[in-house]
């Protein structure tokens, strides 16, 4: 899937039409992301998640959760912590 739009730093809206809240420790990784990066969004199996977007070209891999939805209670705090 390709990016239709990231104007906000911590959502980030596919081809598709779904939009994804990126978990705040993951967002430096998407600072190089452009309109045709192609990205994947596979399911997790993460306490903190319910998918992840991976990068096709290096893999590279961002936490996501559906745009609306919230992190789980404490949760970003302590992979945060954990770093």
């Amino acid at each position: 899937m390709k990016i239709r739009a990231h104007a906000e730093s911590h959502v980030v809206q596919l081809d598709d039409g779904s939009q994804w809240q990126i978990f705040p420790g993951d967002i430096a990784t998407t600072l190089s992301w452009k309109p045709e990066t192609d990205l994947h969004l596979r399911q997790s199996s993460e306490e903190i998640c319910s998918h992840v977007l991976v990068n096709a070209a290096d893999q590279t891999r961002v936490r996501v959760i559906a745009a609306g939805d919230n992190w789980p209670d404490g949760a970003v705090k302590k992979a945060l912590e954990e770093g």
